[in-house]
């Protein structure tokens, strides 16, 4: 009796920690068509297998205490410090991430607000205050508008729930192939092999200012880098062997994100996490959505055309 309670209040703590946003709902049909329906589920085929797109943003939100000493700032509200459009291939063994750099200027369409109403659109408005103008809904209508890709999910990770994942799994190892020195994000590396934790995995994240031009571009092959290291991490750790430190990934996990509500759910999330068993790091391929200088601004980029629209076509076959 004490295990089957104990095991209760764990699945309803974790079930509980998600937060979901119904991005279905408010954006209605005005969307790009969806990709063919997976495979529904069998007995020979239990697990759904269809192609996936996944906008993972990773929020600069400084508005709890923790994600404000992380962060090194107070400002107020959040913006996407992060963007990724995760496009899984059918069979789900291999998958492409491609980063949007948030300094790219875009086209920011009308979206709708929570309070009701909806946003003015706005040209040549910067990627990433789509997030803040609009949360999590106009952050996925402009990545549908810039792309022509429908996402099926969205998933937002803050600055704190980034740093306790990474203790969660005992910290990752990268390599770096130069030094960096960054005041700004407090990390300072020799060029070579690090096994990081949370803290310094979070700040070699945003790290920018100590690396190349200093431009947002540079920082996002240090979150590519991330992301391999943390497939890494994961595929190479046991947790179903170890139920106390798959509680502590899954309360790291849960706590920090918000879902869309296709997976809002610890039971949706375990359905999502078992159908990519397959996937290993080595078949994630990291690209960066191709871009030039603004004209209108050296400090900004747009969409290298047709570079741009060729990578978002391949995403739709």
């Amino acid at each position: 009796m004490l295990a089957t309670a104990t095991a209760g209040y764990a699945y309803w703590h974790l079930n509980h920690n998600i937060r979901g946003v119904d991005i279905n709902s408010a954006l209605g049909d005005d969307r790009p068509a969806p990709a063919p329906a997976p495979s529904a589920s069998s007995a020979a085929a239990p697990l759904p297998a269809g192609a996936l797109n996944i906008l993972v943003l990773g929020s600069d939100s400084r508005s709890g205490a923790a994600d404000r000493e992380l962060g090194g700032g107070d400002s107020e509200g959040a913006r996407s410090d992060t963007a990724m459009v995760v496009h899984i291939d059918p069979g789900r063994t291999a998958a492409t991430v491609v980063s949007i750099p948030r300094d790219t200027l875009v086209t920011r369409p009308s979206c709708p607000l929570p309070s009701g109403g909806e946003t003015a659109p706005a040209y040549g408005s910067m990627f990433n205050s789509a997030f803040s103008v609009g949360g999590p809904v106009c952050a996925v209508k402009t990545v549908e508008s810039v792309t022509g890709v429908r996402m099926d999910h969205f998933v937002e990770i803050d600055f704190a729930g980034f740093a306790r994942l990474v203790d969660a799994l005992g910290g990752v190892d990268v390599t770096t192939g130069q030094d960096i020195d960054d005041d700004k994000s407090h990390l300072h590396l020799k060029a070579g092999p690090h096994h990081l934790d949370g803290k310094q995995a979070l700040a070699l994240a945003r790290t920018r200012h100590g690396i190349g031009d200093g431009s947002d571009l540079g920082r996002i092959g240090l979150q590519q880098l991330l992301v391999k290291a943390l497939l890494e991490r994961i595929s190479g750790t046991d947790l179903l062997t170890d139920p106390a430190k798959l509680y502590q990934v899954a309360d790291a996990v849960t706590a920090s994100i918000t879902t869309d509500t296709g997976l809002d759910s610890l039971a949706e999330l375990t359905e999502l996490g078992r159908s990519l068993k397959g996937l290993t790091a080595g078949r994630v391929k990291t690209v960066m959505m191709p871009v030039v200088q603004a004209p209108s601004d050296p400090n900004r980029v747009i969409a290298k055309e047709p570079d741009a629209q060729d990578l978002w076509t391949s995403l739709r076959r």
